[in-house]
């Protein structure tokens, strides 16, 4: 979107609540949602009167004239009023998908009808019912502006009753598509070939996940142990000088020195050990969580282009497969609803 056309779209649609361009929209939105529950409320009524439960009632009541009155009097203009609202709401949803396509309102000219569905369907008189979904729409937005057009008891109902039937929805099309998993891998030949296939697409990942998890656990641990490894392999090479007796022997047939020498071998063997120690450990503790040391990359690369054409690893990933979707099947099946609605009661209590 241009600079030009989001300038427009803004002065079309101010976000000031003080300007009179939204006070407009505020009067207009109230008007039609206004309009639209007296339409429906109208249709409701005539529905009514003109049925033979309608009829039975005011037979009971004794108001037979007032029926008829309304029968050949009312009727009329009713069935008139509706073919004229059906016009005008043509015509009222034309003038907003010519303004949305002059101030640019989606990306394409022609989104318009498919974004504000319920509308284009609400005209066809078989459909009049989703027209309520626009009054709702109207007096969900107010009521977010902070219009209480509905109670707050009220809006919480809707909003816990609306979560209940998309949980609901969404539930049973998760577990559907689950269980169909659960099936094709059951039934197909070619499960394993889809397996293998989910294991090679997230090779690199995994490659990629155990190379930082050996850089931070492994090469972390190294460097704050590193110290005590090295004393500790000094002192076990010490220990072997010590152990060695034909050296001992050899050295005390030297005079003097021998004892001084066989010190001097011990503290250089200790040294040495502690020196290849922290040779060896240098470069395992090298690298960031981020960039892993080449040890480590290496290390992971080879570990995950294993051949999984193993009995035993074939079966870890199926059971892996079929543990993780079991898993979310339990989890997706957890209404979330009751629990809200437990909560709820307990609080009562």
């Amino acid at each position: 979107m241009t600079e030009q056309a989001a300038t427009k779209k803004k002065t079309f649609r101010p976000d000031n609540h003080n300007t009179l361009g939204w006070k407009l929209f505020l009067v207009y939105d109230i008007f039609m949602m206004g309009i639209i529950v007296f339409n429906l409320f109208c249709l409701c009524a005539n529905l009514f009167l003109m049925s033979s439960f309608g009829k039975l009632f005011f037979d009971e009541i004794h108001l037979p004239e007032v029926l008829a009155f309304y029968k050949s009097d009312l009727h009329p203009w009713v069935i008139k009023t509706e073919g004229w609202f059906i016009l005008f709401l043509v015509a009222e949803l034309s003038i907003r998908w010519l303004v949305a396509i002059v101030y640019k309102h989606h990306q394409r000219w022609f989104f318009f009808p498919f974004i504000h569905w319920y509308e284009v369907l609400a005209i066809i008189p078989y459909l009049r019912f989703l027209r309520l979904i626009r009054a709702g729409i109207i007096a969900y937005r107010l009521h977010e502006l902070g219009y209480k057009v509905i109670p707050d008891n009220i809006m919480k109902k809707v909003l816990f009753y609306y979560r209940v039937v998309m949980e609901e929805l969404s539930d049973r099309v998760v577990v559907s598509v689950i269980d169909g998993i659960k099936y094709e891998l059951d039934n197909s030949s070619s499960h394993k070939k889809i397996i293998h296939d989910l294991v090679d697409h997230h090779r690199d990942m995994f490659a990629q996940a155990l190379a930082e998890i050996l850089q931070e656990a492994l090469a972390t641990e190294l460097k704050a142990q590193q110290r005590l490894i090295a004393d500790n392999v000094g002192h076990i090479v010490k220990q072997a000088i010590e152990d060695t007796p034909q050296l001992t022997q050899l050295l005390r047939l030297i005079p003097i020195a021998g004892g001084m020498i066989e010190n001097q071998i011990q503290s250089i063997g200790q040294r040495l050990g502690e020196n290849i120690t922290n040779g060896l450990i240098d470069p395992l503790t090298e690298g960031t969580a981020t960039q892993p040391n080449q040890i480590y990359t290496l290390i992971s690369d080879k570990v995950s282009h294993l051949n999984i054409e193993n009995k035993a690893l074939e079966e870890l990933v199926e059971s892996a497969v079929y543990e993780s979707l079991e898993s979310l099947r339990k989890q997706v099946k957890i209404k979330q609803w009751q629990i809200e609605l437990e909560q709820y009661d307990q609080s009562k209590d």
